[in-house]
């Protein structure tokens, strides 16, 4: 960090020696140390937190680390998943997708992880079954959690109005989760009869 510092000075310097202006050289050389004091004082804090949660976390019993929070075990893609008109032109352009992670005590949990999603049609050609693939990132996912009165589950909107016609009989639904604190992989696919 000093050596950035530094550095910074330097070249504020070497700019300073240059302007025409010594006035406003000194000018410029006093906002850039503020600004520095200021990006030093700020990493001072942040080390001081990442610190004090190290301390925190190491401390912990082991009956209190990661793997034993919540240990997935499946995961579910429920009745609900299947195509809608949301805007009632009768024309099906939305693919909602409704999963539930699942522990080993068979409660459903918001897991964190990536969600990787395809839609396919079997009545179709080899290399034209494949209607759709799309990525859900852990960040984008925890936002989609919804709970209801009747279910709580991850609930995956997906825009599919350029990708099927409205003939489609059967589809087929696939759906990867990657579980990141453990690192497992769960598969699981549904049709929908849209």
């Amino acid at each position: 960090m000093r050596k950035t510092i530094l550095v910074g000075c330097l070249l504020a310097v070497v700019a300073g020696c240059h302007s025409s202006d010594p006035a406003r050289g000194v000018k410029t050389l006093k906002q850039e140390n503020a600004e520095l004091k200021s990006q030093l004082e700020q990493s001072k804090s942040e080390t001081e937190q990442l610190k004090s949660r190290v301390d925190v976390l190491s401390k912990l019993p082991s009956e209190a680390r990661i793997e034993h929070l919540y240990d997935l075990q499946k995961i579910i893609i429920t009745r609900y998943t299947n195509l809608y008109d949301k805007d009632k032109d009768g024309k099906k352009e939305k693919l909602l997708v409704y999963i539930q992670p699942v522990d080993e005590q068979g409660d459903i949990v918001k897991a964190t992880g990536s969600v990787d999603v395809e839609l396919w049609d079997l009545n179709k050609e080899a290399g034209e079954a494949k209607l759709g693939a799309w990525q859900v990132t852990p960040a984008e996912l925890k936002k989609l959690w919804c709970a209801t009165l009747i279910t709580i589950n991850y609930r995956l909107p997906f825009d599919v109005g350029d990708k099927i016609t409205g003939k489609e009989k059967e589809l087929v639904v696939k759906v990867t989760f990657t579980d990141y604190p453990s690192g497992k992989v769960f598969k699981e696919q549904k049709i929908i009869q849209p």
